[in-house]
């Protein structure tokens, strides 16, 4: 087998952070870790990261919500850095190349199948919490020169799963209205690809301040869904109804009120329980289409990144914590009072 092209002095070992069982309890916890660092075999990559950002699906699998693998495994699933080796069959990339993940190997294009899915980042599979990792070189797209490291590294769950939700299955043209659930990462893009996209928007949070900062952002209407009867004014505000409606929360029938017959609850999270009673006869009665948005394929990320780079667009954070104090950025993300993605940047 030939040897990889690589920099001089390749590192032998990287740092991570790891979620294994506790020896006490079946309850996750969280360590630091050293693992060996293979070379880059056929068709592979190392990349050096320098950024991660995180995602629910980390709290999740913190809290014991996922199987147990039966091994500990690095956590998250969102990393941006450099290509410091590869191997000699890998084509168009390079040595010094800056890339992002995709979050799926293997679902290079077309509709989401289960055969598609490949490794799943940050459980069972290891994660991208490291200083290096060995990728396949066909699931790395190139990010543009606009975009930190920080920046790319929001882009493979919740900027795609925007992307996807607006562009790919939202259904709404120019002029039409959006609703678009929350302050979040997923939230924040798809408000900025709705606006790209010449979409009316309706923001719902709970914090009048969030929705003065989205309100800044270029959002045309912003609704307190604690202090308003939202469907209603998003009816009002829509001229009958919205045409789609992003949904982090998991609030099936509040959302299909507000939407236009015909129109389409986008399903992208289920911050208020994983099993919401739904009346199926006015999603039957007024031909609601739901769709689930499972982020997109590698040839969307591609399509999203030449969209971000022509719009000099770049995605809002709320903060980047340094890789020795992941605990804090972990315990930041879960009291959910951040606007944008949480960060981590790894030296």
């Amino acid at each position: 087998m030939a040897e990889p092209t690589q920099i001089a002095g390749p590192p032998q070992e990287a740092e991570v952070w790891e979620v294994a069982r506790g020896k006490d309890t079946s309850r996750p916890v969280l360590r630091r870790g050293r693992r060996l660092l293979p070379a880059p075999g056929p068709g592979e990559v190392l990349v050096r990261i320098h950024a991660c950002s995180l995602n629910a699906r980390d709290l999740l699998q913190l809290d014991g919500l996922y199987p147990d693998p039966g091994r500990a495994f690095v956590v998250a699933s969102d990393a941006a850095g450099e290509i410091v080796a590869l191997s000699p069959d890998v084509t168009g990339l390079v040595i010094g190349d800056r890339v992002v993940n995709h979050g799926l190997p293997g679902w290079e294009d077309g509709p989401f199948r289960s055969e598609k899915r490949g490794v799943i980042y940050g459980g069972p599979d290891d994660g991208t919490m490291a200083t290096h990792r060995v990728f396949r070189a066909d699931t790395l797209v190139k990010i543009s020169d606009h975009l930190t490291f920080e920046d790319a590294s929001t882009l493979n769950c919740a900027g795609l799963t925007a992307w996807s939700a607006i562009v790919l299955h939202s259904h709404a043209v120019p002029g039409e209205t959006v609703v678009i659930q929350g302050t979040g990462g997923v939230s924040l893009f798809a408000l900025q690809f709705a606006k790209l996209a010449g979409l009316k928007t309706i923001v719902t949070s709970s914090s009048d301040a969030k929705l003065e900062r989205v309100r800044a952002l270029g959002a045309d209407h912003c609704l307190n869904y604690r202090n308003d009867d939202w469907p209603r004014q998003v009816r009002d505000l829509s001229g009958g109804g919205a045409t789609a409606i992003v949904e982090v929360a998991g609030t099936i029938n509040p959302s299909v009120r507000c939407l236009r017959t015909g129109g389409t609850l986008l399903s992208v999270g289920v911050l208020a329980g994983a099993n919401p009673g739904v009346n199926l006869p006015m999603i039957m009665m007024r031909a609601i289409r739901i769709q689930g948005v499972t982020l997109g394929s590698r040839s969307d990320m591609v399509a999203m990144v030449r969209a971000l780079a022509a719009n000099t667009l770049r995605p809002v954070i709320d903060r980047v914590f340094p890789f020795d104090a992941l605990e804090d950025a972990f315990e930041h993300y879960r009291a959910g009072h951040g606007f944008g993605k949480v960060v981590v940047a790894i030296p």
